[in-house]
């Protein structure tokens, strides 16, 4: 089992933003089991909340940007591909502006703050996305494709055709993710002159210079694009080297450029949330057919996570029969609703219910169709829940459980008499202060019947 990891201790970077031009404080925070990587607007009331998810990009017009109820992050995956190719799962990323810092244009500064702050790792498993079958995802308008298939490791091939002279066919490809911090993370990003000068004149690049991009000249420069070009990047001379590029900057690799779009790859299908184990294969990559590719297998884990029902074996001897939960909880029939706990750890826990047609509620839900009521099956995934809060104390009995919050509720099937439920508590953050934020399903006759964001406390009455 490998497990989760985050950051030992916090540390920040300040820098400007590559199209806003503004300065911007960025701090990296320890995070808690299956938090994923987060980003929190200090400089906005209530600090809002943006998870790194694929579902939250709005537009890749000049890099991956996300956006929840109002709420902008622009270009965040130099950042994001750092945090993965640190092998971390878990950090807050706390900003006083809506673009993260570009600094040099890679992921170097981010590797190196990471890793003079040093990883710890966390008392959870870490979620893992096997591929099974070749996926892939084309971009018809422009021919770009990205496509996964199944390896023992996560890996990545970037291939890359610009079209130009100056910058043509490039490939490159990372073996697997320990190769990130000296292979990929200091490729610098890179624009064409014709697509700066346009940038320029809309005034969409204020944080660039010379040493945080390459520009690759495409074109020959007018007299008037050259004096642009002084200005923006306060030179008094510029000049273009024997290779195409702009001065003041010396190329990496050779292909610094398809190492930088492996790298814009890495950061931009880490809003999956998930780690992928399978090899990548990108033709001609860009945020959008990298972004639609995250959404697409993010939409497949999901449903593969709701269609994966577990297998409990009810003949093994439970961990709390009847009796034992009866010591723990306080409810009592008719209301209570857990008859057997199968299993029981520090971060989950997983309950059993036999339904019978000799339930209470079944006299009025419904006559003559007799169903569970939803509020029961959360009642009782919230009961199965409470004896994992419980169990944490020495003296259960002296507690009562209260619900604080109930999330993103939904039912996918019926539960009528007959059936046997099974229901999976598994914790979203550590128990705090009598706090237990969990997530919770419930199964019968193999397939998911409902499943519920709960947040409950226990409070001590004696």
């Amino acid at each position: 089992m490998v497990k989760q990891t985050t950051i030992a201790n916090e540390i920040s970077l300040t820098g400007v933003g590559l199209h806003t031009g503004q300065e911007v404080t960025m701090t990296f925070k320890p995070a808690p089991i299956n938090n994923g990587f987060t980003f929190v607007r200090v400089d906005l009331e209530g600090q809002p909340i943006i998870e790194a998810d694929a579902n939250y990009v709005v537009n890749t017009q000049r890099g991956t940007n996300l956006e929840k109820r109002g709420v902008m992050i622009q270009t965040p995956e130099h950042v994001l591909a750092a945090l993965v190719g640190c092998d971390l799962d878990n950090v807050i990323i706390e900003l006083n502006a809506s673009e993260l810092p570009i600094m040099d244009g890679s992921s170097k500064f981010f590797v190196e703050a990471i890793e003079k702050t040093g990883i710890v790792a966390q008392d959870a498993e870490r979620k893992v996305f096997v591929v099974k079958d070749v996926i892939t995802y084309t971009d018809e308008a422009t021919g770009s494709e990205i496509t996964v298939i199944p390896s023992d490791h996560y890996c990545v091939t970037a291939m890359v055709d610009f079209g130009t002279k100056v910058l043509g066919t490039q490939n490159a490809t990372m073996k697997n993710i320990a190769e990130f911090k000296k292979e990929i993370a200091d490729c610098r990003t890179f624009s064409f002159l014709h697509e700066l000068e346009s940038l320029l004149n809309n005034g969409l690049i204020k944080g660039g210079d010379l040493n945080n991009a390459i520009v690759y000249v495409d074109k020959e420069i007018s007299p008037e694009t050259m004096e642009n070009l002084k200005k923006a990047f306060n030179k008094e001379q510029i000049s273009v080297k024997e290779n195409g590029i702009l001065d003041n900057l010396t190329l990496h690799y050779p292909n610094e450029a398809a190492r930088h779009k492996l790298l814009d790859i890495i950061g931009d299908l880490s809003l999956i949330g998930t780690r992928i184990q399978g090899k990548i294969i990108a033709n001609k990559p860009g945020h959008f057919v990298n972004t639609q590719f995250a959404k697409k297998l993010s939409k497949l884990i999901k449903l593969e996570e709701r269609n994966n029902v577990p297998s409990y074996d009810i003949n093994k001897e439970p961990v709390l029969d009847i009796h034992g939960i009866m010591d723990l909880l306080p409810h009592r029939p008719p209301f209570l609703l857990v008859d057997k706990i199968l299993e029981l750890s520090e971060t989950h826990v997983v309950g059993l219910k036999n339904v019978t047609m000799n339930e209470d509620f079944f006299v009025g839900h419904f006559p003559g169709a007799p169903v569970m009521p939803g509020v029961l099956q959360v009642e009782a995934m919230a009961q199965t829940g409470g004896i994992l809060i419980l169990s944490t104390v020495p003296d259960p009995e002296n507690y009562l459980t209260y619900f604080m919050k109930i999330d993103n509720v939904k039912f996918k099937n019926k539960v009528l008499p007959g059936d046997t439920l099974f229901f999976k508590c598994d914790l979203i953050s550590p128990i705090r202060r009598g706090i237990c934020h969990m997530q919770a399903y419930a199964y019968a006759n193999g397939k998911l019947v409902s499943e519920a964001e709960l947040m409950a406390q226990i409070v001590k009455v004696k």
